[in-house]
């Protein structure tokens, strides 16, 4: 009877189904089916071990040993945890910012000029992104260095100098990626009941008052909702933005270097694909135990804010 429900069902709703469909092979393609390589996270994989390179040699948690046992893994994974952190904090804070910000404006033309230009840079690649880098930090004819030398100080080394990294990085990721994070708060608070700004303007509330007491608190789901979104991947470096931008400069290791940077290092040099699945894998663990933790406490917290 069950089975014959769910035909029925399907017959009955097939076109919103139809709708979903292509999203569910789109999952099944590029989400599930790679999950096969998690088995050579345990083996000794090599690619002409018929088939496929499915009858390496098991070795168990070797792979993982690997990178455990690295001279600099802890220095290499508190760097992805830092620079991630910045991330998601920095984030946060000044997309939240800038969407209580374009919502207080009253001129309805700046404010879809600015909504386009901030979401632009989202569809730029972090190559073109690194190109426009080497123009700003370059030594010698760097736009930066550019203004510094003829005001009489001295250009700075941004490619020799790893300190100053984290904050670049950072600065770059919130020009490129702010505009995305700005538009999810902006439709948040388009959905703000608008009689209770007149109710607290009528209780003689200022409009910064009414930000502060009203908007903020409301945008607090959503935040949180993002926050522990991005938690689960805090762990995971950004290779595609600090390989791009950094490259293999071994002077700035010491502070760019995450742990998808090292692996392929190590894939590239010595190929092994067991010990990069074996990372990938530990990576993955150690987001799903963030994202699960982070949302137990935001349940013991405010269990209204909770993902599940």
């Amino acid at each position: 009877m069950k089975s014959l429900a769910f035909v029925g069902e399907l017959i009955k709703n097939r076109y919103l189904y139809l709708l979903v469909l292509p999203g569910f092979i789109f999952f099944i393609i590029f989400n599930y089916l790679p999950l096969i390589g998690l088995y050579f996270a345990f083996v000794d994989y090599h690619p002409f071990a018929k088939p496929y390179g499915l009858t390496s040699p098991f070795v168990g948690l070797e792979n993982i040993k690997f990178f455990l046992t690295s001279n600099n893994w802890i220095k290499i994974t508190l760097n992805t945890l830092y620079l991630n952190f910045l991330f998601i904090v920095t984030g946060l804070l000044v997309q939240i910012f800038m969407a209580i910000g374009l919502n207080e404006l009253r001129i309805k033309i700046f404010t879809k000029s600015a909504q386009s230009l901030m979401f632009l840079p989202n569809f730029i690649s972090w190559t073109v992104v690194s190109v426009f880098s080497v123009a700003l930090f370059a030594t010698d004819n760097g736009l930066i260095n550019g203004f510094l030398v003829p005001l009489g100080l001295s250009p700075i080394s941004f490619y020799q100098n790893a300190e100053v990294w984290p904050a670049l990085l950072v600065l770059l990721r919130l020009w490129k990626g702010v505009g995305f994070g700005t538009i999810i708060f902006l439709a948040t608070i388009s959905g703000i009941d608008q009689e209770m700004y007149e109710a607290a303007k009528i209780d003689g509330a200022s409009r910064i008052q009414a930000i502060w007491h009203i908007t903020i608190p409301l945008l607090k789901t959503t935040a949180i909702m993002l926050f522990i979104l991005s938690v689960g991947g805090i762990i995971v470096g950004d290779f595609g933005m600090i390989y791009a931008l950094v490259g293999d400069n071994p002077l700035l290791r010491s502070t760019t270097d995450v742990i998808d940077t090292f692996v392929y290092r190590a894939l590239r040099i010595d190929g092994n694909i067991g010990m990069s699945s074996a990372v990938t894998l530990f990576q993955s663990i150690i987001g799903f135990i963030m994202v699960v933790g982070a949302n137990y406490i935001t349940r013991i917290m405010d269990r209204d804010s909770a993902l599940f």
